[in-house]
């Protein structure tokens, strides 16, 4: 049974951002284009974001959207975003990085950990995409990341929840494995006791879809997810 699970929810824009901290988000992730996985946010959306809300904001680190092998002229975009979110009062940066062959870039994403410091880091779903989940998690340990946000590999984490459970286990308490990608009101009770995490991630993209501006929809929404994570409490 899962207890006092985190709940963190993805956004891109003020109004979103108010309404998950109303609806009792603890965390938010900011990005733009949700659509497509989201991105690192507009340069005039950051200080807006952290402004209109007091909750912890993990920024998103990501060039473009589409995979997660980088140039090196992306690369240094990459960096020049994490000063902006050091600069800019974020609590933590989002990012990913593979190699050609769909393995962890160690070296990179371990050189991003370091700057990004004391910052924690999210490994995000580029994990999902290794070859290897169980060589993607060493991998990811070794670049001093703290969590790793996953589906457990699957279409969504209601489908991968014993797989998280198992990559859990696997890091022995060594990093936070966060499930992600397709969690709602309907089974976030049952991805939290399945994979038994204390973190858990929600972009509600269906609510919010193609710049919907339905915040109260979207507010409701999280209320019913803070709901459903209260009735796992032991």
């Amino acid at each position: 049974m899962a207890k006092n699970v985190l709940l963190e929810v993805s956004v891109e824009n003020v109004g979103g951002a108010q309404a998950a901290e109303r609806g009792g988000a603890q965390r938010l992730e900011l990005c733009s284009l949700l659509s497509a996985g989201g991105i690192t946010p507009e340069t005039e959306l950051i200080p807006a974001v952290r402004d209109a809300v007091k909750l912890p904001i993990f920024m998103m680190i990501r060039p473009r959207a589409g995979g997660f092998v980088y140039s090196d002229a992306e690369f240094a975009m990459m960096r020049e975003s994490i000063g902006m979110a050091k600069n800019s009062r974020m609590d933590g940066v989002v990012l990913g990085m593979l190699t050609a062959e769909h393995s962890v870039d160690i070296a990179r994403t371990t050189e991003l950990v370091r700057m990004a410091a004391p910052l924690p880091v999210t490994f995000h779903r580029a994990f999902d995409v290794s070859a290897d989940l169980q060589q993607a998690l060493a991998d990811v340990l070794q670049t001093g990341a703290q969590r790793i946000l996953s589906s457990g590999g699957a279409f969504d984490a209601f489908a991968g929840a014993a797989t998280l459970a198992t990559l859990r286990k696997s890091a022995r308490g060594k990093i936070i494995i966060v499930p992600g990608t397709g969690v709602n009101p309907s089974n976030i009770a049952q991805v939290a006791r399945i994979s038994g995490a204390r973190e858990i991630h929600s972009g509600l993209g269906s609510v919010l879809a193609y710049g919907s501006q339905d915040f109260a929809a979207f507010e409701s929404e999280i209320r019913k997810m803070v709901t459903a994570l209260d009735t796992c409490k032991k």
